[in-house]
């Protein structure tokens, strides 16, 4: 009796206080933006702002309700809850222990903790005046990036589980004349292809079912632009992504008063959780950042973020590498990559990668149908280890890396015959594979042991290991965990927190070893993998002239130092088209240097000394995107390095049709005005000479304001320009 008095405790001190609690505001505030909570009468947490920054904090307290037509007092919620008042689409839905399924929670407290002079975390606890359900609300603002993490904690103290049906990170309420959605869609080398609507009355949902790999259809990247579509440089804009690699969901709903609600979180399809009491569940963090001058300002918001914050090594250094994929496919032996590995060496760059085809002797991986999951060395490919080419390796003074799928499995594989019960499939159905393999069950702590020891074990054959590729190339059928008995609907939920524990154990023995998140292409990126992964694998198609749209959209959310852009046989450019658009991320060559011709293998070569003199300008330089491949003959990407001391601009024709060429100047941007620079012209053929020269000085106002011709046609396809201060 007791425990249930301390427990209603806050509230009755809160019911004394109503016209306190009224009048309080929570701002959480970034350097121009601010989201700004309330607690009304009733003590129900609203969010009343969302938008630019007051000059003066304390008129936040002025905003007043303003909607007519709210039957309810939660259109605006914080965090909506379902069963009680609610009659809009929920942010978090449950079942108590007895069975109801009611939730009404009030605000309790809440606190301000500055974890640095860039980042405050800010917390407000919700309670549910019947039921002794608690949730805690976080938003931690970076400051000078304007980004926003939000994330929510559901604890309980019932006398039994209770079961969460949905349980969102954030639940955010823009107002606005009008709403336009920039969403993405895709398929295997389809990857972010972007479509923009304006957001009508209802529910519009984006989400994933896939398990795995679970942006292959849609990615939970997103763009919201307030009154008209944003441009580059003028609009107002949000731009979202939830840190979660498994099933997501959005829920945009432009409410019955025209604001626009949006919700999103871990996907709840198939996905009830039972929560034990006194136990925490942690929804991954939504992040987000808004801008009032365009797509250019939010895109450069979450940029500097992810390098400052959140990516995995983002203010470092990467490496180039030559991977043999594309070159030898399954078909190699030991002296075949020993060639290799002399290319590697002749070609300047950093790191070779062995990729897929080098395991497996009872069902030897010589195609995709045999092997999975056999990670022992193939020893007809073989017969001295990857130790031997490892030490090669070091005699060729070229670091050595190696593709996995640790989270697969074949059919036909020693694995699968020894433990079927580690794999995800339905005991009493036909399996069905996804690129003729399946997903191995990482809700169970002996497969997660499995995983971890598949890395382990690599490093214990080659200690001086430099790369790893861990590809994704399943989803998830016919779902049914052994492990979980009779949880299964916790499968979805249950499989990323286990890929994560996975993840955390490699970081924790292998803190910097880099490592590229790959998934059949695109299938996976997001920030919450990003954090364990140096670089991710944009698409497996490779077709320069189609990279340049799919890095395009890409790079909205994520800067180039996460993006690895390889130069393949793909398409039929010119090498030095290939080579200038995989410049644009992290370079990479998958191509077979013994048969490029003299000029080209030069070219590659200067190529790469090149990118080597411009890399940290591109990685961790400001991005600017001058002409848009969806809308201009031209495709113009820019990157200025911090100090406005030096720049590159990549220059590519996307249009075949006759005379298609820029009919202005390219205005630069991110320039010092008052500064003077040169323009010399990079990666320029043997035998073909460049049109910037270096001579030339031009004013910042100059270049930003007047412009330039980088004199691109048919002749000329790819133009990179390096832009220099001079004294």
């Amino acid at each position: 009796m007791k425990k249930r008095i301390l427990f209603l405790m806050p509230f009755v001190l809160l019911s004394v206080n109503r016209s306190l609690a009224q009048k309080l505001t929570i701002p959480i505030e970034t350097a121009h933006n601010a989201v700004v909570l309330q607690v009304t009468a009733k003590n129900d947490l609203v969010q009343a702002y969302f938008g630019e920054r007051l000059n003066t904090p304390d008129e936040y307290s002025q905003i007043k309700e303003v909607r007519t037509s709210d039957y309810t007092g939660l259109y605006q919620s914080a965090y909506t809850p379902s069963g009680s008042r609610n009659l809009l689409e929920p942010a978090i839905s449950i079942q108590h222990a007895d069975g109801n399924q009611s939730l009404d929670l009030r605000y309790v407290s809440h606190k301000v903790d500055k974890l640095s002079e860039d980042v405050t975390l800010t917390s407000v606890v919700l309670k549910d005046l019947v039921y002794k359900v608690v949730v805690t609300l976080y938003y931690k603002a970076y400051i000078k990036d304007d980004v926003v993490e939000q994330w929510s904690v559901i604890r309980h103290q019932e006398k039994g589980e209770i079961t969460l049906q949905k349980f969102a990170s954030a639940n955010l309420n823009l107002s606005s004349k009008a709403y336009w959605l920039r969403q993405y869609h895709g398929d295997w080398a389809k990857e972010m292809r972007p479509e923009e609507t304006q957001l009508t009355h209802g529910i519009k949902t984006l989400d994933s079912k896939l398990g795995t790999r679970a942006n292959l259809f849609m990615p939970s990247m997103f763009m919201v632009s307030l009154n008209k579509p944003a441009t580059e440089d003028e609009g107002k804009v949000m731009m979202a992504a939830l840190e979660w690699s498994g099933n997501f969901r959005t829920d945009l709903e432009l409410d019955p008063d025209d604001n626009l609600r949006v919700i999103s979180g871990i996907n709840n399809y198939a996905s009830a959780y039972k929560l034990k009491p006194n136990v925490d569940f942690t929804t991954p963090a939504f992040v987000y950042t808004f801008s009032s001058k365009g797509k250019g300002v939010a895109s450069r918001n979450l940029h500097n973020w992810a390098r400052n914050y959140k990516l995995m090594n983002g203010k470092g250094d990467r490496l180039t590498l030559l991977n043999n994929w594309e070159s030898t496919y399954f078909d190699f032996n030991e002296q075949k990559l020993f060639g290799l590995l002399k290319d590697t060496k002749a070609l300047g760059v950093d790191l070779f990668l062995l990729d897929d085809g080098w395991f497996a002797n009872k069902f030897p991986r010589n195609d995709d149908h045999a092997g999975l999951g056999d990670w022992e060395e193939n020893r007809k490919k073989l017969p001295n280890g990857i130790a031997s080419v490892a030490r090669e390796a070091d005699k060729e003074g070229v670091k050595f890396g190696i593709w996995i799928e640790p989270e697969m499995v074949n059919p036909k594989s020693a694995l699968y015959s020894k433990h079927p019960d580690w794999v995800i499939k339905q005991p009493k159905r036909d399996e069905y594979y996804f690129r003729n393999q399946l997903v191995l069950d990482l809700t169970n702590p002996t497969v997660q042991d499995f995983v971890f020891k598949v890395v382990d074990s690599l490093f214990i054959k080659d200690p001086k290991l430099a790369y790893i590729k861990w590809d994704c190339n399943a989803v998830i059928y016919n779902a049914y965990s052994v492990h979980l008995k009779i949880q299964q609907s916790q499968l979805y939920v249950d499989y990323v927190r286990g890929l994560y524990t996975v993840l955390q154990r490699i970081r924790k023995k292998y803190p910097d070893v880099p490592m590229m998140l790959c998934s059949g292409g695109g299938g996976r990126v997001d920030y919450g993998a990003l954090q364990y992964f140096t670089e991710f694998w944009p698409s497996d198609n490779t077709d320069p002239l189609e990279r340049i749209y799919i890095q395009w959209e890409y790079s909205y959310f994520y800067p180039a130092i996460t993006s690895s852009t390889h130069v393949t046989d793909w398409g039929k450019q010119s090498l030095k088209y290939r080579v200038d658009v995989a410049m644009m991320g992290k370079l990479g060559f998958d191509i077979v240097i013994a048969k490029l011709s003299p000029q080209d293998l030069q070219f590659a070569k200067d190529a790469v000394v090149n990118y080597n003199s411009v890399k940290s300008i591109i990685w961790h330089g400001d991005q600017y995107r001058l002409s848009d491949p969806q809308t201009d003959p031209v495709a113009c990407v820019m990157y200025v390095d911090t100090i406005k001391a030096s720049a590159v601009v990549f220059d590519y024709l996307v249009s075949n049709r006759y005379d298609a060429a820029p009919r202005s100047r390219m205005l630069l941007k991110g320039l010092d005005p008052a500064k003077k620079y040169t323009i010399r012209e990079i990666n320029v053929y043997p035998g073909k000479t460049g049109r910037f020269n270096g001579e030339s000085i031009y004013s910042g106002d100059f270049l930003m304001k007047v412009g330039i011709d980088p004199e691109i046609d048919p002749s000329r396809s790819s133009v990179v320009l390096k832009i220099d201060e001079t004294k």
